[in-house]
């Protein structure tokens, strides 16, 4: 029988090499992980903040009296085609034209978010039949804009009396690179369309738009037949299909996509300078719930596409009164829980 041999005091109480090992590399994981994880949270906020202090800030509001404050927000989003900014390429690409002029707009929207309730997205025909402060007798609503945002908003409030919180303006190019940014727009078309003015030709069915495809099959009055009406209709089925896309998570989870959709479009954006980051988060989750069940889209009622203006000034869009006092009156209490999409 051999003796024990003595141990030696020095490692009576040292723990085997391999027993804190696991502890180590858990904790070295744990230490990734979080460090992924806060660089993912600062991105989610760095990014915004960054893409915001890019954005043009114009003083839109007008003066003098306007209408009362809702309870809820009220965002006019307009469609800009301004060239100024836009170089010989790029004017070349998106079929605007070679010359810079007077900024026009193909689409104006009321964004009305409610404090409780759908938030509500209203198309303005551009070519609606309007009183436009200053200028005697009805005139296109469009050429309201074409004298600046101020005027636009003013026009807006006085025939609707829905107060306008905040402004939000959307150029060509702008539009074009947010619908590439997030790898283009799935549209389905009951019917080809074919519209040499707005530079398409798109087969029936299903299929996947660019930006200046996108561009051109918001913009088309032709195609259709029904003018500025299938037109309101296709700026609003783009609205919602483009704010589900850049809200989706395959957006904030993919860093590149994120940051490409936050910073693509910032460049042709312009808002009003009262206008905080909060408030257009509103606007951005408010084009969020249009997107879903949580929003109602529909037209300014109208009774004569084929309203004669006086003095030579063509044909334009007649509102039905009754109904569309009936809308706006509906926005001003804050009570969208009764309108329907149409």
């Amino acid at each position: 029988m051999s003796e024990t041999q003595p141990i030696d005091p020095r490692y009576a109480n040292r723990a085997p090499k391999s027993a804190g090992r696991p502890k180590k590399r858990r904790n070295w994981f744990l230490r990734t992980v979080g460090l992924i994880v806060l660089l993912f949270v600062l991105m989610l906020i760095a990014v915004p903040l960054y893409a915001w202090s890019r954005i043009d800030k114009i003083d839109a509001m007008p003066t003098g009296q306007r209408p009362a404050e809702t309870s809820g927000t009220t965002y006019l989003m307009v469609g800009s085609d301004a060239r100024e900014d836009l170089s010989r390429a790029e004017r070349a690409r998106l079929h605007t034209g070679g010359d810079a002029g007077p900024a026009r707009t193909d689409s104006i929207m009321l964004m009305h978010v409610p404090k409780s309730g759908p938030t509500v997205l209203i198309s303005i025909p551009r070519d609606s039949a309007v009183n436009i402060p200053g200028v005697q007798g009805k005139q296109k609503i469009n050429a309201a804009f074409n004298k600046g945002p101020a005027l636009l908003i003013q026009t807006i409030e006085n025939n609707t009396g829905l107060r306008i919180d905040h402004y939000v303006e959307v150029g060509f190019g702008g539009f074009a690179s947010v619908i590439d940014s997030i790898g283009g727009i799935q549209m389905c078309l009951p019917k080809a369309m074919n519209d040499d003015k707005a530079h398409i030709n798109l087969p029936a069915g299903c299929q996947k738009l660019d930006g200046v495809k996108a561009l051109g099959y918001v913009r088309s009055r032709h195609a259709d037949g029904q003018n500025d009406f299938g037109r309101t209709e296709r700026q609003r089925q783009m609205v919602g299909a483009v704010a589900k896309k850049a809200a989706s998570p395959s957006t904030f989870l993919n860093p590149v996509r994120y940051y490409n959709v936050a910073t693509k479009g910032v460049d042709a954006l312009t808002v009003d300078k009262d206008m905080s980051l909060l408030d257009f988060v509103r606007f951005a989750r408010g084009m969020r719930a249009i997107s879903g069940s949580g929003g109602v889209a529909l037209s300014v009622p109208t009774s004569d596409d084929n309203y004669q203006l006086c003095c030579n000034r063509g044909d334009a869009v007649k509102w039905d009164t009754k109904k569309a006092t009936a809308l706006f009156n509906a926005i001003k209490q804050d009570n969208t829980s009764g309108l329907k999409s149409s």
